[in-house]
């Protein structure tokens, strides 16, 4: 008999927003229901939020749509926040100089599995 999936993923690549302070924001949800997290994150005041949303707006359309699982089950079991590539860039100083700006993005991974009661 083959086994049910019980987990869905979904993850954005290279998304310009630094992977610490986007793991600021992943950290509020990692562990709690979909429910409980869609809130948790609609009501905080950082730049990551709307991002991290998202994703996890897909990842429960992908449990609903791909393998049928009911979204009141579905909690955050894996969010994690991995870093991208930088893009560099350079500051004009005095005297001639140039000072580096690194441009961080990030890859941000959200996994939604139903519970076992």
């Amino acid at each position: 008999m083959a086994e049910q999936i019980s987990s869905a993923k979904a993850e954005a690549r290279t998304v310009r927003i630094a992977p610490r302070k986007a793991r600021l924001v992943v950290d509020l949800i990692r562990g709690k229901s979909v429910a409980e997290a869609l809130a948790i994150l609609e009501f905080t005041p950082r730049a990551a939020s709307p991002i991290v949303e998202k994703v996890l707006r897909s990842a429960i359309a992908n449990a609903e749509h791909n393998y049928d699982l009911e979204s009141a089950n579905l909690y955050v079991s894996e969010a994690y926040v991995n870093e991208g590539a930088t893009l560099k860039r350079f500051r004009p100083r005095a005297k001639g100089m140039a000072s580096p700006i690194n441009k961080r993005t990030s890859h941000v991974v959200v996994v939604v599995s139903e519970k076992n009661d």
